[in-house]
């Protein structure tokens, strides 16, 4: 395990489950919606969730995700290396989300204009590709950090109503922070998307931390790395704006787990105080 890795982390609970003489499953996070949860298990161990299966380090490390609206009720089958083979319930607890309800809204604002939607749509088209890309790089096991520090002005699962029909829920943590604010990396990782202008999201950035973990930026003012960089980290990646579809400057910090959007709250922890 590398030093400073999420087992030595104390932000986690950790949960040991046993099964009779069956090697230990310890399970790092918090078992809720929106949550990432890192993996601890034997040498030589197979996994799967829910019959989908999971990549395993060789150690016996993986990790996994569940999204906003994510089912309560999940199964984790362990193989062993000497054949043995086990069950364990994964239960989470369910999540209330801050809704908000607008009415009066004009409807030319309702509908946009469909060059703009067809523009999203390939801007959709490459996030979900560089989020889908696989790399076995084992980053995601460090202890995340914030990538900057400042006041939240946007939680994750919140979501909007307008004129009683629903928005897209809010997927990421919103800091706020002056144009120009640098961000840095929240733990180690590739570029796999740089982009200074998507039709939405403004400058975004996404860094590959390894098995289907990644953090995205947007809204950017300046993007400092180029795709296929490795950055460490600490290290200062971009620049806050207020790029894309926005109201003022801020960094939208977005955690997934291939196509699952996690909450980045739940990985790093309350805000630090300057």
């Amino acid at each position: 395990m590398v030093r400073g890795s999420w087992l030595s982390t104390l932000f986690f609970i950790s949960f040991s489950l046993l099964a009779g003489d069956t090697p230990p499953l310890q399970l790092e996070g918090k078992l809720t919606q929106g949550s990432l949860i890192r993996a601890q298990s034997a040498p030589g161990v197979q996994a799967w969730l829910n019959g989908q299966p999971l990549p395993v380090t060789e150690d016996g490390q993986f990790v996994m995700g569940f999204g906003r609206d994510a089912e309560l009720k999940h199964t984790l089958t362990l193989h062993y290396a000497d054949g043995r083979k086990q069950d364990f319930p994964v239960e989470l607890a369910k999540r209330d989300y801050k809704i908000q309800r607008i009415e009066g809204i004009a409807r030319r604002i309702m509908e946009p204009d469909p060059k703009d939607v067809a523009r999203a749509q390939e801007d959709a088209r490459q996030t979900r590709a560089a989020r889908e890309h696989f790399d076995t790089r084992t980053d995601w096991q460090q202890a995340f950090i914030w990538p900057l520090t400042g006041p939240i002005t946007g939680v994750y699962g919140s979501q909007r109503f307008y004129n009683g029909e629903p928005r897209n829920p809010h997927f990421g943590i919103d800091v706020a922070a002056s144009t120009g604010t640098p961000v840095v990396a929240p733990a180690d990782g590739v570029i796999t998307l740089a982009v200074p202008d998507m039709f939405y999201s403004g400058g975004t950035l996404i860094i590959d931390h390894g098995y289907g973990v990644s953090s995205t930026f947007i809204h950017l003012h300046k993007l400092l790395v180029e795709p296929g960089a490795v950055v460490k980290q600490g290290e200062v990646v971009a620049e806050v704006g207020a790029t894309g579809r926005v109201t003022g400057p801020h960094l939208d910090w977005r955690l997934n787990w291939h196509q699952e959007r996690l909450d980045p709250a739940l990985l790093v922890g309350p805000m630090p105080v300057k």
